[in-house]
């Protein structure tokens, strides 16, 4: 008799033949490696500053927040991370969740609805769109970067309010979405702007306060922030900020919000700690553009596609997945950890390496991954 897990064999014999089968791979905490596919830009994810802040918090509010935030979960460091958060991007006030993606699924199914148009860029991140696949409300999906796209959608759309979603980094391709222009079109059709800046935080403008200031939109109320505490700032959790109204009805009807359980303590504290430096140190946000620029002439000196990065993250697009897969290993067995994006991460024949420039990179690394990239790729 069969078990029932036929259709789930075929499925995964299926992934393994294309090659998108993925792998857990536990990593060791201290291992001669150089880390070129982690998201501490900033490296502060083991700076001693921040993770004494989080041990301490864990030792005096214990290993877990215990609760929701609407129960036992909100703590005064909670508190103080949305205070200090929302001052430092220039922002009204900010709702502490206890992931980016949550954060993400929270704003936009808050915000959305049958009644509510939502236009979303095709290269959005997997959370924005399951924001606005969960939010109800109809969804259209515009060509990457497209103004005019997003300009045509909005002035079709039939619901009476009307939800412009976008990254302000994309995850891949790296490049910067036209904020100032996509505010202008929002606003033009009394759209509200969501932006999603967990790969701007901490790397774009001067002092990385993100792509939205950077833009010039940080005082506007129809613009709504989410961000996340695990990449620039080293630690666990993510963010909306904005209009003390996006506040409140999260509060009250977002499902992420009132039913998950809270950031744990010791996220929060190494959150607020990693911030404080970030905000004592802003040249660590030019530090990493900078880095991310020359592993972007890296790979272009051999001939592989790449883009202009604007913030952490430089790809090398392989084409085939079967390839990336086999280049990451090597790149592994030569003592570098690289990305490998394959799809659904990335469409069909855009499967890459990911390699993320970190401010605490030293020079001998770039030397290094030219050397080890050249004898892979070759």
């Amino acid at each position: 008799m069969s078990d029932g897990l036929d259709r789930v064999r075929e499925i995964v014999a299926a992934r393994e033949a294309a090659g998108l089968r993925r792998i857990l791979r536990p990593r060791p905490a201290n291992e001669d490696v150089l880390d070129l596919a982690s998201n501490d830009y900033l490296g502060l994810a083991t700076d001693p500053r921040v993770t004494a802040a989080a041990a301490e918090a864990a030792v005096r509010w214990g290993a877990g927040s215990t609760g929701s935030r609407l129960v036992t979960g909100s703590t005064d460091l909670h508190a103080q991370l949305e205070g200090e958060l929302a001052d430092f991007v220039r922002a009204p006030s900010a709702l502490v969740f206890s992931s980016g993606y949550l954060a993400n699924v929270a704003a936009i199914t808050a915000l959305g609805g049958r009644d509510v148009a939502v236009v979303s860029d095709a290269a959005n991140h997997a959370s924005l769109i399951d924001g606005c696949r969960l939010s109800g409300s109809p969804v259209t999906v515009v060509p990457h970067r497209d103004v005019e796209a997003f300009e045509r959608a909005l002035a079709a759309a039939d619901a009476p309010h009307r939800l412009v979603v976008t990254d302000a980094v994309f995850s891949v391709d790296a490049d910067l979405a036209p904020l100032a222009q996509l505010h202008a079109v929002a606003r033009a059709h009394d759209a509200l702007l969501v932006v999603d800046e967990a790969h701007a935080l901490g790397v774009i403008g001067a002092e990385g306060r993100g792509a939205v200031e950077a833009a010039g939109l940080a005082g506007e109320p129809d613009v709504i922030r989410t961000a996340v505490l695990s990449k620039s700032l080293g630690s666990q959790g993510g963010a909306v900020v904005g209009a003390p109204e996006i506040v409140e009805l999260l509060v009250s009807t977002a499902r992420p919000f009132v039913f998950d359980t809270a950031l744990a303590p010791a996220s929060a504290a190494g959150a607020l700690a990693a911030l404080r430096v970030l905000i004592a140190e802003p040249e660590r946000a030019a530090a990493v553009r900078g880095r991310a620029e020359q592993i972007a002439d890296v790979v272009r000196a051999l001939g592989v596609e790449t883009v202009q990065p604007d913030a952490a993250v430089v790809p090398a697009f392989l084409g085939d997945p079967r390839r990336a897969v086999a280049a990451a290993a090597a790149c592994l067995d030569r003592g570098i950890r690289v990305g490998c994006f394959r799809p659904p991460s990335v469409p069909a024949g855009r499967a890459c390496l990911r390699m993320t420039a970190r401010a605490t990179l030293p020079d001998e690394a770039v030397a290094r991954l030219a050397d080890v990239l050249a004898a892979v790729l070759a």
